[in-house]
């Protein structure tokens, strides 16, 4: 396993498992599988209602020997309902229950809007209010002192943009060390991934596949926008053929080789292992120049927040 040092001299997995949208049956095996293979980075949130599962895993690996704690990289989310100062500590703690740890590795702002009322079931009205307006640099204050308070080792955010990471640099003790954001071949947001760079914010990339199953996700919700199959790309293709790899291992290794982290989900053995298979082989530079002229821009994005209707399972919502 490679791994990436962060801006507080932590090390972190270079590639992890994602675990959104994966029942708890098939998240069980998923996690089994991977900490076999070798993954010990493992990425979920409060949002993926899958805490407790992969809890339940982990301290099965620790409690048998199998695996020391600290040889595990656990990363998880602030829900927007917590993006409030008053809000946020109920969350980390909840999660650290559900997780049966004592602490995370990671813990992220997974979204820069907030949900000013509580989400449904919590609520009669069914309506979740998005909320644009949040104190940023007051929530980022609750934060840092979760690292102080030994819950978390190390702080970031995820889905931000530059403007929105500004606002935490201009008045953070501790610096955010990720960014977490969508990132792949198509979606390479290079504006993002530069200012990241020149600021010591290293870069985890979620759907780094390109998400192949989001367009049957989106139609089960009434979402019309269409997402291009990644690993469907010619050229991606034939640079496989030509390093003897997959588009999939392909699409990670565009990745990693910039020093990006990716969290690829996956509850199928092989693609497991695929995935996992990325540190044997280096892209030329005319191979990483051709994958660099394949980004689609917007027009790949899986959306954003206020487009994805399972934030609020069966509400509406509202911006304000």
């Amino acid at each position: 396993m490679t791994f990436v040092r962060l801006n507080n001299n932590i090390e972190m997995p270079v590639l992890g498992l994602g675990t959104w949208l994966t029942s708890d049956k098939n998240l069980k095996s998923a996690i089994n599988w991977a900490l076999e293979i070798g993954y010990r980075h493992i990425d979920t949130a409060t949002l993926y209602d899958n805490e407790k599962t992969i809890g339940d895993v982990l301290k099965e690996w620790i409690n048998s020997g199998k695996i020391q704690r600290q040889e595990l990289f656990v990363t998880t989310k602030l829900p927007p309902a917590g993006n409030y100062p008053e809000r946020m500590e109920k969350y980390i703690l909840q999660s650290l229950k559900d997780l049966q740890l004592e602490y995370v590795d990671l813990y992220l702002i997974h979204s820069p809007e907030g949900i000013k009322n509580s989400p449904p079931p919590n609520n009669n009205t069914k309506e979740v209010e998005m909320d644009k307006n949040v104190d940023i640099s007051a929530l980022w204050k609750k934060m840092e002192e979760q690292v102080l308070l030994g819950r978390a080792k190390s702080i970031g955010i995820s889905n931000f943009n530059i403007p929105q990471i500004n606002e935490v640099l201009s008045n953070a003790v501790i610096k955010p060390a990720c960014l977490q954001t969508e990132l792949n071949v198509y979606v390479q947001q290079q504006n993002v991934v530069n200012f990241c760079k020149e600021h010591d914010i290293t870069l985890i990339g979620y759907c780094p596949l390109g998400s192949p199953g989001i367009n049957a996700f989106y139609s089960e919700y009434g979402i019309t926008k269409s997402i291009p199959k990644l690993l469907d790309d010619p050229i991606v293709h034939e640079i496989a053929i030509k390093y003897s790899k997959t588009p999939a291992q392909i699409a990670l290794r565009f990745l990693v080789q910039q020093n990006i982290a990716a969290i690829p989900k996956s509850s199928n053995l092989n693609r497991i292992k695929e995935n996992f298979q990325i540190f044997d082989f280096t892209l030329d530079q005319n191979d990483l120049q051709l994958l660099k002229g394949l980004d689609k821009g917007e027009s790949a994005r899986l959306g954003d927040w206020e487009s994805w209707t399972w934030l609020e399972e069966e509400g509406t919502i509202k911006s304000s």
